[in-house]
């Protein structure tokens, strides 16, 4: 090794020592690095939390539109999800009551190879069996025979309503299995009588568990006659909704055509009059949903960057101040064998961490406070890898960015000038 060679290996500074007085220097000033990496952490929070409680929500949506068959659609007085039209644009469009819902049934059916389910419900009610009685988180649905093919749903034991008991206006019931555990935690509830809805209804069956999807639970479901549940004061003000199952996908287009020609017909509609109801598919409710939450992660994306450009200023800010009142020192250790390179990378250094630790702040925040949006709105709880590396990435790239023309200035200041600087 040549004395010159070895001579420039006397001026290195060891890594370690770099980030040990990088971070010795941010210890001095912990209420301006405090502020700073809070900045950040409100930028990155922003992102992360929005970005988790939409990852959340699709996830759940997805799953939930799994177990419903591909081949079902819905029809409904007003649209499944209103974004820009409120729902006064549609108060004008008549109920569909049971007459208009049951000729459409028959027509349907008569004319298709499909299962027609109509349906009507009322929720937060109490059932109760001699002493007991369930939370008030029961739903109530007057029904038909083909709700459970509809909505992918099946009997653990028992049977299902049948035509004869929605022909008769039987009192009989299905029931889930978190009323089954409230009422009857030791006894067969087939054959048991029940209340709800100021009715006595005897269960002949109960459903598989399903557990919590869209807000409602199935395992708190209470399946009645339609014709029954419609006597009740419930009845009387509800739509009925009808869900349409076809034979297949392929055949879903021309499945819908077809209730939307019968619909307009049950609905006493002229060729000039517009269509006063709603044929939706499940794939359509999908793709709205995708809609809206493109738009909210694209406003979200750009309100965390104005946040994280302006916390970019702050860092840069904090570090020109930095260069400013270290000026001295950097002469010093210029005058005893430090680098240009080194200098930069201990200011760069010093840039990085503050973005990095503002950034993991505001990760952490944002996964609670994301989940915590996803659990109210009965979505599952996740963690979101992509978005905590694309977080990190960019809080280092904002160091670096921000982070240059301090550091640069820094390594440019002559050793002499800095020496005099006071």
């Amino acid at each position: 090794m040549s004395k010159r060679d070895r001579f420039d290996q006397s001026k290195r500074i060891n890594p370690w020592e770099i980030v040990t007085m990088g971070l010795s220097s941010l210890a001095s000033n912990k209420l301006r690095s405090s502020l700073t990496m809070f900045g950040i952490a409100i930028g990155v929070f922003s992102v992360v939390s929005v970005m988790t409680a939409l990852s959340a929500m699709r996830s759940s949506i997805d799953k939930n539109l799994e177990v419903f068959s591909g081949e079902v659609f819905h029809v409904s007085r007003m649209p499944t999800i209103q974004i820009n039209d409120g729902w006064w644009n549609y108060r004008d469009r008549p109920r569909f009551d049971y007459r208009q819902a049951t000729r459409f049934k028959i027509l349907m059916e008569s004319n298709t190879e499909s299962l027609v389910c109509l349906q009507m419900g009322q929720g937060g009610q109490i059932a109760r069996y001699k002493d007991r009685k369930s939370d008030r988180n029961i739903r109530v649905t007057g029904t038909n025979e083909n709700f459970l093919d509809c909505f992918a749903m099946n009997v653990e034991f028992g049977r299902n309503l049948v035509p004869e008991d929605v022909e008769n206006g039987r009192t009989v019931a299905v029931v889930g299995v978190e009323i089954v555990k409230k009422l009857f935690p030791f006894e067969d509830p087939l054959g048991k009588q029940m209340t709800v809805l100021g009715t006595k209804y005897t269960i002949v069956g109960v459903m598989e568990e399903k557990g919590q999807g869209f807000g409602q639970n199935p395992d708190r479901t209470v399946l009645v006659p339609l014709t029954r549940f419609l006597s009740t004061k419930a009845g009387q003000w509800i739509d009925v909704n009808i869900a349409v199952k076809g034979p297949s996908i392929e055949e879903m287009a021309e499945y819908q055509d077809h209730a939307i020609g019968y619909l307009r017909t049950v609905r006493g509609l002229e060729a000039e009059n517009p269509n006063n109801f709603e044929v939706t598919s499940n794939d359509a409710v999908k793709e709205i949903f995708e809609g809206i939450a493109n738009w909210v992660s694209n406003g979200g994306l750009i309100i965390s960057a104005i946040a994280l450009a302006v916390a970019g200023v702050g860092v840069m800010n904090i570090m020109l101040v930095s260069v400013t009142e270290r000026t001295r020192e950097i002469g010093i250790r210029k005058s005893i064998g430090a680098r240009k390179k080194d200098i930069l990378k201990q200011f760069l250094l010093e840039a990085v961490f503050l973005c990095e630790v503002g950034g993991v702040m505001g990760i952490i925040l944002g996964i609670i406070g994301g989940n915590i949006i996803a659990a109210l709105s009965n979505s599952s709880v996740i963690f979101p890898w992509f978005w905590t590396v694309v977080a990190i990435a960019t809080c280092s790239l904002i160091g670096i960015v921000f982070g240059m023309y301090p550091a640069y200035k820094a390594a440019s200041l002559h050793p002499i000038d800095a020496l005099r600087f006071e």
